[in-house]
């Protein structure tokens, strides 16, 4: 009988724990908790290699938000980004978006780098300074088949 008692003790504590688990992963996520109110920001790339709907929107590190939407713009050829971001933050008229990296095996995300201009973007506004993402790979090929500017080559 001391046996079962343990094991229900034991297999009540594995639930409680799993409970809390489920709950930490909901908030952090955003899924539970809290709605916050959220703004819709657009942005125009060259290249959104390493971005897809879902990624993270981070200002100083930090997770502001996350990207919605991603089309190709048939017109100019470039990729049209919708992101959100938590209405608290106001961005700055000369705030810039670039496609970050966290390392060389990390993930990309977007990174909002705010300027210091006293206008401030609306809801819905197109945000004009962007940075695309740079591809590692070609970086590679680049360095080692020696693809350069050309300086250091010898003319005849």
């Amino acid at each position: 009988m001391a046996e079962r008692a343990t094991e229900v003790i034991v297999g009540g504590a594995v639930l409680a724990v799993a409970a809390v688990f489920l709950v930490y992963a909901g908030q952090v996520s955003g899924v539970m908790g809290g709605s916050r109110e959220l703004a819709e920001y657009h942005a125009s790339f060259r290249s959104v290699e390493g971005v897809s709907v879902g990624t993270d929107v981070r200002m100083a590190g930090v997770k502001v938000g996350t990207v919605t939407g991603m089309q190709l713009d048939p017109t100019t050829f470039r990729a049209e980004t919708v992101f959100t971001v938590d209405d608290s933050i106001r961005l700055p008229q000369d705030t810039a978006v670039a496609i970050s990296s966290e390392g060389l095996l990390g993930g990309s995300f977007l990174e909002i780098v705010p300027g210091g201009m006293f206008e401030e973007y609306e809801p819905g506004d197109e945000i004009y300074d962007t940075q695309s993402s740079v591809s590692l790979i070609s970086l590679l090929l680049k360095f080692v088949g020696g693809g350069g500017d050309g300086a250091g080559e010898a003319t005849e």
